[in-house]
């Protein structure tokens, strides 16, 4: 795949959560905490990173164990964030609708290496982002003051640790 095509699918990829997002009301209701908003536009921007770092896998790996990882990340990913975004706009609280500016980045680096280099950079960048999400759910789930949200975070984390597990397996070579 050239770099160009590497761009233009990870830009689609991106283009495709943020289309897919739902409108929320942008005002946050009073009884939720600034942490819990906070919260809920973290992990909803992380889960897009995820989704479109699981397509690019599926999409550009040639090692069957990371396009099955990627296609998981896509599928459970995607679950999780439809519930946050049920959760969310029952609380009038926004939901990012595209991942961080740093993830769109990423992707496009990792997009524009090939063979074992690509899958090298994807189990990486899983890898962190895996270890980072788990300790922003971790927070939530401790120290969150909305009951919903913390519940949320609590039932997610064995999903993210079981994805993270995942991730430190996947093959870095062939």
């Amino acid at each position: 795949m050239n770099r160009f095509a590497s761009r233009t699918l990870c830009l689609a990829l991106v283009a495709s959560c943020s289309f897919a997002g739902v409108a929320i009301a942008q005002e946050p209701s009073a009884a939720t905490s600034k942490p819990d908003a906070s919260f809920v536009k973290q992990a909803s921007a992380a889960g897009l990173a995820e989704v479109a770092l699981g397509r690019l896998a599926t999409e550009k790996s040639s090692s069957a164990d990371v396009k099955t990882f990627g296609q998981t990340m896509v599928d459970d990913h995607t679950k999780a964030g439809d519930e946050l975004k049920t959760i969310a706009a029952g609380k009038s609280l926004p939901v990012s609708t595209a991942p961080m500016p740093a993830d769109v980045k990423a992707a496009t680096v990792i997009g524009n290496k090939d063979g074992t280099a690509f899958d090298k950079a994807l189990k990486a960048k899983m890898v962190a982002d895996h270890e980072k999400v788990i300790a922003l759910f971790r927070t939530e789930s401790t120290s969150g003051k909305d009951p919903d949200l913390k519940a949320f975070a609590t039932n997610t984390l064995p999903t993210l640790q079981h994805h993270l597990d995942m991730a430190k397996q996947l093959p870095a070579d062939r």
